[in-house]
């Protein structure tokens, strides 16, 4: 190539305002299902109601942050319990593979919160701006004063959203009730505010202005996907076979009387004017798609009016497009190994998570050998060993038995605590509540081991006989 055939022009495409049309049809309104449903328990589920008992919080779900607890419903979690949403994310990630498997971007174009903000904010817009043809002239005469009026409500409702999209936020990391009360008297901590704030400003830039530009240019999901999928994945397709050659609706008929080939595709743009990225279908699958489906609603619409099979447009694989040119019949298949590893992996992960958080207890103890020193020499020649053990208590207020197994004529002191008439070391801890103390095990002269020796160090419940234990060591003198 010569420098004469070198095209000058700039290196960035100037951004062009999408104006989706409105459309009726199947897949609009199972979007509108979702988005009322997914709207609907983030903001209303801080103000659902848990009986946990006396002393407890009772908010249906909520991270509390101060006590260091996850509720959900009746399953409290622990710091210590971290690998449950270890689980979740695992569980979250393959079956946002096992989707994109089955039917392409169906996350994005239907169940992600971009998604989901962004159509209820075209919502509003249409609302107060009209449909799209209605947008595009009150853009040209902007400064006219109804149009003014139009963009300043739009906008404030707008922003009316997004602050309560901020404030149902930070609903989930204190008792609902009493924070909205609060933050009306201006008597929440300033770190609400700030959440607040931050949450409304976001949401108001990409659900109102940024839209369909996170999805081409900011989200990693498109990039990651197109990796993931395979020629048997259900896409948004225009059915090339059936529509080209494209021409009007007379012109079709025509050629159709004449015997020649007519497509049923009428070149009307109704898949590009619903489309919220502005792309056009029938170029084939692309980046900006986001497979919503409202170019299916829009060409199903037109094939109805003008006496044409819907279906132009649908969802569909590349495996099919091409024996249909052959003239073969399509094959669907959904089940296969991609999809059943996907599912069983969610299987798997999901059956581990509900075992152990059926046979988890209300109980655990972790222990800390005191490392300066190892081990100290007493006066009559025997050995004491410290331990720091922390003793957690996930149920009411209990009184537990401290017990050591494994080193013949061990004796336990816990400092602050005299033993019991038994001997034993009963340990008091309150409800849901985290206790240390600070422990020694002693071996007298005659019982010293030769060499380090595995202890197991034992909390057993006095009431219920629910036992915990946790592993270390014993170090002798001579090691």
């Amino acid at each position: 190539m010569t420098d004469d055939t070198l095209i000058e022009g700039p290196l960035y495409e100037k951004c062009k305002k999408v104006y989706p049309q409105s459309v009726h049809g199947r897949l609009r309104r199972i979007k509108w299902t979702i988005l009322c449903v997914t709207l609907g328990v983030y903001y209303l589920l801080p103000f659902v109601r848990w009986n946990r008992g006396p002393g407890l919080p009772s908010q249906a779900v909520l991270v509390d942050l101060p006590h260091r607890r996850f509720y959900f419903f009746f399953i409290e979690l622990w710091p210590q319990e971290v690998y449950y949403f270890t689980g979740l994310l695992i569980i979250a990630a393959m079956a946002l593979f096992l989707m994109n498997a089955v039917a392409g971007r169906l996350w994005c174009g239907y169940m992600c919160p971009q998604t989901v903000w962004t159509d209820l904010f075209y919502a509003v817009e249409r609302w107060v701006e009209g449909d799209r043809r209605e947008r595009m002239l009150g853009d040209k005469r902007y400064w006219s004063f109804g149009h003014i009026q139009k963009v300043v409500t739009k906008h404030f409702l707008w922003i009316m959203i997004a602050w309560w999209t901020g404030g149902a936020w930070v609903l989930y990391f204190a008792d609902a009730p009493t924070l909205v009360k609060d933050l009306a008297t201006f008597q929440a901590p300033f770190i609400a505010y700030l959440w607040i704030g931050i949450l409304t400003a976001t949401t108001y830039l990409f659900a109102g202005h940024a839209r369909e530009q996170v999805c081409i240019y900011m989200c990693p999901w498109p990039r990651i996907q197109a990796a993931l999928t395979d020629e048997w994945a259900l896409n948004g397709t225009y059915r090339r076979d059936r529509g080209e050659p494209r021409m009007s609706v007379k012109k079709a008929d025509a050629a159709r009387i004449l015997g020649d080939v007519a497509g049923d595709c009428v070149d009307c743009h109704q898949c590009i004017n619903v489309c919220p990225t502005g792309v056009d279908i029938r170029h084939g699958i692309q980046l900006g798609c986001i497979q919503c489906g409202l170019c299916i609603d829009a060409c199903d619409n037109v094939m109805r009016e003008i006496g044409r099979p819907a279906g132009l447009i649908g969802y569909d694989t590349d495996i099919n497009m091409q024996r249909r040119c052959e003239g073969k019949t399509p094959v669907y298949r959904v089940i296969r190994p991609r999809t059943l590893l996907y599912a069983a992996a969610i299987a798997m992960v999901g059956s581990i998570m509900l075992y152990a958080l059926a046979t988890r207890g209300t109980l655990d103890v972790n222990v800390l050998h005191e490392r300066n020193p190892l081990f100290v020499q007493l006066s009559d020649g025997g050995i004491r060993n410290d331990y720091t053990v922390r003793l957690l208590n996930k149920g009411g207020q209990r009184s537990f038995a401290l017990e050591v197994f494994g080193l013949p004529g061990a004796a336990i002191r816990v400092a602050g605590i005299e033993p019991g008439p038994d001997g034993k070391q009963i340990i008091e801890a309150g409800q849901d509540q985290t206790r240390e103390i600070r422990m020694s095990v002693q071996v007298d002269p005659s019982h010293l081991p030769k060499t380090a020796a595995d202890i197991e160090i034992r909390i057993i419940d006095v009431a219920s006989g629910e036992r915990a234990s946790a592993r270390d060591h014993f170090v002798p003198a001579d090691i």
